[in-house]
């Protein structure tokens, strides 16, 4: 049997992971594909830190640059995430012309292009299974799977922590502050908690699939991005009582006939008959529809040591194979093939609107926000007043119909300013996967 030998670069949660599932289950994978899977090097920061994964003191090393030249190393796996010495160590192994396995979204996100480049320009590949959804394959289905389809839609829940959140919040009705103070003590979010709650982590993750359905590089610059920390109990309880919940959505979704696409990432109101309201907890979805294939759904752990893990062997098999038969060319990483392509503005965007308003209430309101609306040349589908508040401000809750969100942004910021407006009101896009 053949061997491909590996080289880790860090050992911390994900690279901890790979060397455990090697020792599992490192006999079934060479089994399936005819090469065995070698650990020869791991490069660390302290070869005398205390670790969780047992692993002999003979394979480490505190230098990466001793990994990634050693003659004898086939294949580099790189797991330090960042995205300056994790870039130089990937350049550093692609001019070598080895394949590199990397997790790293950020980078990808934020070099993506530069470092497919190099990978071409020195015959290597990069494989990068593992920087979106964990175990999920997507990035896998988009370049293989799908390769036949174009993709006019995909949606994905892609960030475990908001949507632990948000699905706390709507099952429990508590308030975010409290939902994430708790979520950090359990673990499900960092401290602090800003990458995640304010959709950054998302957008990494939704540009990298953005920029292989529609075949452009999405400059992380170009994606619209907002979080969830203006979400509010009553936000989710309103958004219940008109049949939706909210999650944080990535969205990518072809506008026209021409290669322009809407790549954006906000927390969204979807009908509850839809299957993406129904994925809860720290879990991940991906919703896909392609000209050909129609609609398709990808569920799964999106992140943890295990699921990254058992992407990470993905790529190590392929890598492995495209070794075995010399076939550095079968599948490149990234390919162009829509250079004309551009990201719309968000203010260009077309969506449905949930708004909450904070009103005084007396007669003559209603009258005035829907002037507003209507000199915007926004529709109004339906309004509710809930019954049962009281005080100086109560909720007024509008659905809109479609409109841009320049318009519906301009006419919210004329609204606010009227006197009757008791606080900043709050705006939530409708998706109805139409």
């Amino acid at each position: 049997m053949q061997q491909a030998n590996l080289g880790i670069i860090g050992l911390g949660t994900v690279g901890g992971g790979v060397f455990d599932a090697l020792r599992l289950n490192g006999g079934l994978l060479s089994s399936r594909i005819g090469v065995r899977v070698h650990v020869v090097k791991v490069a660390v920061k302290s070869s005398k830190k205390n670790r969780a994964v047992k692993i002999p003191r003979s394979l480490l090393t505190e230098s990466w640059r001793e990994v990634v030249n050693d003659s004898d190393i086939h294949v580099i796996a790189e797991l330090v995430g960042g995205t300056t010495v994790a870039r130089e160590i990937i350049l550093s192994a692609l001019k070598l012309g080895k394949p590199v396995v990397t997790a790293n979204k950020a980078l990808l996100s934020a070099h993506g292009e530069e470092l497919f480049a190099a990978a071409k320009k020195y015959g290597a590949n990069l494989y990068y299974e593992a920087s979106v959804c964990g175990g999920i394959p997507i990035i896998k289905s988009l370049r293989e799977g799908f390769v036949g389809n174009r993709i006019n839609a995909l949606y994905g829940i892609v960030n475990g922590t908001c949507n632990y959140i948000l699905t706390r919040m709507k099952l429990e009705g508590a308030d975010f502050g409290a939902v994430l103070a708790d979520a950090q003590r359990l673990g499900y979010a960092e401290t602090p908690p800003d990458l995640d709650i304010d959709g950054h982590d998302a957008a990494h993750k939704i540009g990298i699939l953005a920029s292989l359905a529609h075949g452009f590089w999405v400059n992380p610059k170009k994606i619209y991005v907002e979080g969830i920390r203006h979400i509010s109990a009553l936000d989710i309880k309103f958004a219940g009582e008109l049949g939706y919940t909210i999650k944080l959505l990535g969205i990518v979704k072809k506008i026209e006939s021409a290669c322009r696409v809407q790549v954006s990432v906000y927390p969204t109101l979807i009908p509850n008959a839809h299957v993406l309201a129904s994925v809860n907890d720290a879990f991940n979805a991906v919703f896909v529809r392609g000209d050909v294939v129609g609609d398709s759904l990808f569920y799964g752990r999106g992140a943890g040591k295990d699921a990254t893990a058992s992407a990470v062997l993905s790529d190590l098999a392929d890598a492995a194979l495209d070794l075995k038969f010399a076939s550095k060319h079968r599948l490149p990483p990234f390919v162009p093939h829509e250079c004309s392509g551009a990201v719309v503005p968000i203010e260009d965007v077309v969506s449905q609107y949930f708004v909450r308003l904070d009103v005084v209430d007396k007669p003559g309101t209603l009258a005035k926000i829907a002037a507003i609306f209507g000199q915007s040349k926004i529709g109004i589908s339906s309004v509710i007043q809930p019954e049962g508040h009281e005080g100086e401000g109560v909720p007024l809750i509008f659905m809109l119909h479609y409109a841009t969100n320049g318009a519906v942004i301009g006419a919210l910021e004329k609204i606010g300013k009227l006197p009757v407006i008791k606080s900043k009101p709050v705006m939530l896009r409708v998706e109805n996967f139409e």
